[in-house]
């Protein structure tokens, strides 16, 4: 069975809908700041997502990576036409891709007298209160679920929802990358742990590389049963892979890495001769760039394909950051560019074909899109022009 993606949904610190991201991505700009405001247990660099108004009324109370998840999968599910050309509600799915997703509002929470805290919060405490919110909106009534994989889970949700299409579950499924809204609690753990860029400003697969930096956003793919409606897809999901490296810690393992990109390319009945990018999982911590670039030589050789990070410009959005770089690819894929990489001015390893400050015109035909979360959690998808099916 074929599932294609027929729509896109984003709300990042770069753009606050899909085209406005994909031009961004063209333009090769980066949201990546650095804070003036004196608050020292902020990370001084981050992607933010500021002056974004939620645009659906069921999230304008709700705690801000509600509000960012919702208007994401509004924008796709009407870019979709599914509320032109709907489904039965009971063959639409919902999986949404994160875990640990309320620690900020605990936090500024637990700082008031708690015979204050609201009882909704019994709700919104729980990382289902996405899948609550968006389902009761927009009237899905099939299978929904959350699915947590770390840095990993957009990947994992966009696995889970294929899987459902596949098995006759759905015939439709919307997945959402959720937006993790870090507590001034978890910014110190990523920082003492040395993940966390703070001193100065990192980009992936550059020798400058200091640790990943933040970003905020969300983002919504569409996947359908190809076919099932008349609908134009925007990119085939050719395959993907799910592998662990029986590792809890944060060391990444270029065996595992391996494993994964070669499980989806053998999903995707392709050889690595025939992708011609990589959107790498590249957060910038120096450990996990090295790794990953060994990995890629032993998957594709050098040069390889063309490979870039689209952390560089809306920074590393944690949860739903392999939905937003899933995303990103479907635009690369249909408008035939592959993205800068701003910064990138001295990479780690020049015999790979890492894009530099300046875009790549390409057809690209065939795209992997890494993701790898701690915990020895390493997953890949394929995807495709819809043309090549």
């Amino acid at each position: 069975m074929t599932v294609v993606v027929t729509a896109l949904g984003v709300v990042c610190a770069l753009a606050h809908d899909a085209p406005s991201f994909a031009q961004a991505l063209r333009e090769g700009r980066t949201a990546i700041t650095e804070r003036h405001d004196g608050d020292e247990d902020a990370p001084p660099f981050a992607a933010r997502l500021t002056g974004f108004e939620p645009s659906h009324p069921a999230a304008r109370r709700a705690p801000r990576p509600i509000q960012a998840a919702l208007t994401t999968a509004a924008e796709a599910w009407t870019s979709a036409s599914l509320d032109a050309d709907p489904l039965p509600p009971g063959r639409v799915a919902l999986v949404v891709g994160g875990n640990n997703l309320t620690g900020r509002t605990a936090y500024d929470l637990a700082a008031k007298n708690l015979a204050y805290v609201p009882p909704r919060f019994a709700l919104h405490m729980q990382d289902t209160d996405h899948v609550g919110t968006i389902s009761q909106a927009l009237g899905i009534t099939g299978e929904g679920f959350t699915v947590g994989g770390a840095s990993a889970s957009g990947n994992t949700a966009i696995i889970a929802g294929a899987r459902l299409i596949a098995a006759g579950a759905a015939d439709a499924c919307l997945v959402v990358g959720a937006m993790t809204d870090l507590s001034p609690v978890e910014a110190a753990a990523y920082r003492n742990l040395g993940a966390l860029a703070w001193e100065k400003p990192s980009v992936p697969f550059d020798r400058s590389h200091a640790g990943f930096v933040p970003g905020e956003g969300a983002a919504c793919l569409v996947l359908e049963r190809a076919g099932v409606r008349d609908v134009p897809p925007l990119a085939r999901l050719a395959g993907h892979a799910q592998r662990l490296d029986a590792n809890a810690l944060a060391d990444p393992s270029a065996d595992g890495e391996v494993a994964v990109m070669t499980a989806a390319l053998a999903s995707a009945g392709a050889t690595p001769a025939e992708v011609g990018y990589v959107n790498a999982h590249g957060t910038g911590a120096p450990r996990g760039d090295v790794t990953e670039a060994a990995a890629l030589r032993r998957v594709f050789g050098a040069p390889g394909p063309l490979v870039n990070s689209t952390k560089a410009l809306i920074g590393h959005c944690l949860s739903a950051a392999a939905v937003l770089e899933a995303a990103a690819t479907v635009i690369q894929l249909r408008d035939g560019f592959v993205h800068a990489t701003p910064g990138l001015n001295d990479p780690i390893d020049p015999s790979l074909r890492l894009t530099g400050p300046a875009a790549h015109p390409a057809w690209i035909g065939l795209a992997l899109s890494n993701s790898f979360g701690f915990g020895g959690i390493n997953t890949c998808i394929a995807l495709a022009t819809p043309d090549t099916a």
